[in-house]
């Protein structure tokens, strides 16, 4: 027996999606929710795989995840053969997302979230877009293109064509946008045919594609402070970048919250990739557990050189190694932590020094003196003594090698590692 269609086969509408997000919520199944909007389960499955936001899941102190792992001998330190990912039938199966799930709150798991909006959003940037292009086909643009470029070249407008041309279907605003693109340029038609432009500059990439504007979802400041309120003994590493000169180079520092411990990199570019390689370079340096351990968590800004978020989340191989959450724009001040820290190195760096001649041995060094400095916040211990208490000296000397620094020995000025550098 043929199955009733009961689907109208027109786009998802905003309302619709949001019906899709109250029964995510609800804990209905697709069909469930399929039924309600009138629409397949198959169309309602498709719309929450591909329009969910992935998050990843808190790293600290399981920086694995297996079925196998309570029977396994070896231990989780790293993926092995017998290695099988944890099934969620919320998640993986029906509804197919997290939405206010009853688990979610001590979830250990890698996470989805649908919202309406944003899937929304999503879906009509990506309509628009692939209807971009030419609505013609090579016929068509052959049979325009040998009726318009005799008219042009006599002086005539696009107007004056279309009203004596009705076979030309498109209209006047389209053939505008089609010769000022060079549709038509192999019949000798281009922006310098048309009467009224033909003193205007031509320009070689008039409609510059705009950049994709940034998804913070389940990444703000505010669910920071719910991840925080919901897990207050996970520590919080906060980020961020120094530089002199807007040319570079750049000081990536990384400021252990509970510890007041600091390190830094240098790089030569400001992007994604180099900030993202100092995190691989730790997560290979110490190791998949203690990485987890001490870096579950990361603070920063929304500059460009941090928005590439999976990057930072991710390893080499897709797996999740932290959570990484933006502050709130034009707001500093929440991440006070490394910004206060900064005047120890601003007494060392001061504005206006050039560091394109430092390298990073001076900067492993500019952090030992500034890690052996006593802090009336720690009870008059250095951040290195106090990370060494939780986290051992062997991993404190991981860190960029630092190294203690007698009290009467430490220097904060300049001297310490421009002396000789001209």
């Amino acid at each position: 027996m043929k199955r009733k269609q009961i689907h109208d086969n027109t786009h998802l509408s905003l309302e619709q999606r949001k019906i899709i997000q109250t029964g995510i919520e609800n804990n209905s199944t697709k069909a469930d929710i399929a039924r309600t909007i009138g629409k397949d389960a198959t169309t309602v499955a498709k719309e929450i795989r591909k329009h969910r936001t992935f998050k990843a899941r808190n790293t600290f102190n399981s920086a694995f995840l297996c079925e196998n792992r309570k029977i396994c001998r070896k231990g989780c330190v790293k993926k092995c053969e017998n290695h099988i990912e944890p099934k969620c039938n919320r998640r993986d199966k029906s509804p197919g997302a997290c939405n206010k799930c009853e688990k979610l709150k001590h979830c250990k798991f890698d996470r989805y979230f649908y919202d309406a909006t944003v899937a929304n959003r999503a879906y009509r940037t990506e309509l628009s877009a692939c209807r971009e292009g030419l609505n013609l086909t090579p016929e068509e643009r052959e049979t325009v293109g040998q009726t318009i470029s005799p008219l042009l070249k006599q002086g005539q407008s696009v107007y004056q064509i279309l009203s004596a041309h009705p076979e030309i279907t498109q209209s006047e605003r389209t053939l505008y946008y089609y010769i000022e693109s060079g549709v038509f340029k192999d019949f000798g038609v281009d922006n310098f045919s048309l009467k009224e432009q033909v003193n205007r500059k031509q320009f070689k990439k008039k409609y510059k594609k705009r950049k994709e504007p940034v998804n913070y979802t389940g990444r703000t400041y505010t669910d920071f402070l719910q991840f925080r309120l919901e897990n207050p003994d996970t520590p919080i590493v906060e980020m961020d970048t120094l530089y002199n000169n807007p040319s570079g180079p750049y000081l990536q520092t990384f400021l252990f919250e509970n510890t007041a411990f600091m390190i830094g990199f240098l790089h030569e570019h400001k992007n994604n990739e180099c900030m993202s390689g100092a995190i691989d370079y730790l997560q290979k340096r110490l190791g998949a557990d203690l990485f987890s351990k001490i870096m579950p968590v990361l603070l920063t800004d929304r500059g460009s050189e941090f928005e590439m978020w999976k990057m930072f989340e991710l390893d080499k191989s897709g797996n999740s190694r932290l959570n990484i959450f933006y502050c709130d724009p034009m707001q500093s001040s929440q991440k006070p932590h490394v910004e206060n820290n900064h005047n120890f190195v601003r007494d060392i760096i001061p504005n206006g020094y050039p560091m394109d001649k430092l390298t990073q041995s001076d900067i492993n060094l500019m952090f030992s003196h500034i890690n052996s400095t006593p802090r009336r916040s720690l009870a008059n211990k250095t951040p290195l003594e106090v990370f060494s208490f939780f986290y051992g000296e062997n991993t404190a000397s991981l860190l960029n090698n630092n190294n203690k620094i007698e009290r009467d020995n430490v220097i904060l000025k300049p001297k310490l590692i421009f002396s000789g550098k001209k």
